[in-house]
């Protein structure tokens, strides 16, 4: 079972039991490898000690300095992060959002800013070099409302709009509207 803490060494134990190995060995394997990159690193855990993802994971991350899985202590610290014309993109998207759904609550998870109900995420949005992704989380409503944004890449789960986006009000009201309503 996945550990809720996000911190890396909350994963020694399992990784200690499972693996009936002390974490001083597996030190000493990450030290062996530690000049090949993430990929090969994974991929010799998973392939001669049979790790599971999330544990070679984070033991790669943490021998590389990684001390957690959060990135951000709070939304303001993703803002800082991103391109200054990002953020401000991003803040208008979910201030016109929350404006008309004061119910959704706004967190961190995956590192991204994303809106909740209750325990049923909704809406998320993250950020690559020269665009912005957002994504409802339900795939029927991802579909229905893919058509409105032709202009702009569609990917498997995420759209892709320009940085400066300038936001439609009532087409993410109707999206988020779908969104909610798939998920009661």
């Amino acid at each position: 079972m996945p550990t809720k803490d996000p911190a890396r060494k909350a994963h020694f134990p399992a990784i200690e039991k499972r693996y009936q190995k002390p974490m001083s060995y597996w030190f000493s394997v990450m030290e062996k490898i530690k000049d090949k990159k993430y990929p090969e690193q994974i991929s010799h855990l998973r392939n001669k000690h049979k790790f599971s993802q999330a544990h070679a994971n984070a033991l790669v991350m943490y021998s590389r300095g990684s001390e957690s899985a959060h990135r951000f202590n709070s939304i303001s610290d993703y803002y800082k992060s991103i391109d200054p014309i990002q953020a401000k993109t991003i803040k208008s998207i979910f201030k016109v959002i929350r404006t008309k759904f004061p119910a959704l609550e706004l967190v961190l998870a995956w590192n991204h800013p994303m809106l909740k109900l209750g325990d049923e995420y909704i809406f998320g949005v993250s950020t690559a070099k020269n665009h912005i992704l957002i994504a409802p989380f339900n795939a029927t409503v991802f579909k229905e409302f893919s058509p409105y944004f032709k202009d702009h890449k569609i990917n498997k789960k995420t759209i892709g709009l320009p940085n400066d986006w300038q936001v439609d009000s009532k087409l993410l009201h109707k999206l988020i509207a779908a969104a909610i309503k798939y998920a009661k």
